[in-house]
């Protein structure tokens, strides 16, 4: 499973909101075993954010450091489209991520 590397350990503590929260942050949440994934999908929600399912881990690589959904909070929509913008061979300037 692959998750909590796509927001800052700070940021998980700030950034949760309850349910259907308009503020409401979304994470990505990557994993091949399907039982384990909808664990920490309802995990990630009791935590405050909103899971998107990110796939299986080979796809993981979308939310790794220097793509669009790296570390910057992003809504649920906003998210699925940072990791459908995401490009193996293209990376964000260093430490845009960072606030």
């Amino acid at each position: 499973m692959k998750t909590f590397n796509a927001i800052l350990a700070k940021d998980l503590e700030k950034d949760g909101r309850p349910s259907g929260a308009a503020d409401r942050r979304a994470l990505p949440v990557a994993g091949d075993d399907r039982d384990a994934k909808a664990q920490v999908i309802r995990l990630v929600d009791q935590l405050g954010f909103d899971p998107v399912d990110a796939g299986s881990l080979a796809e993981s690589w979308r939310f790794e450091r220097a793509k669009p959904a790296y570390c910057i909070p992003l809504d649920a929509r906003q998210l699925v489209q940072a990791l459908a913008a995401a490009r193996r061979d293209v990376d964000l300037p260093f430490g845009s991520w960072r606030p």
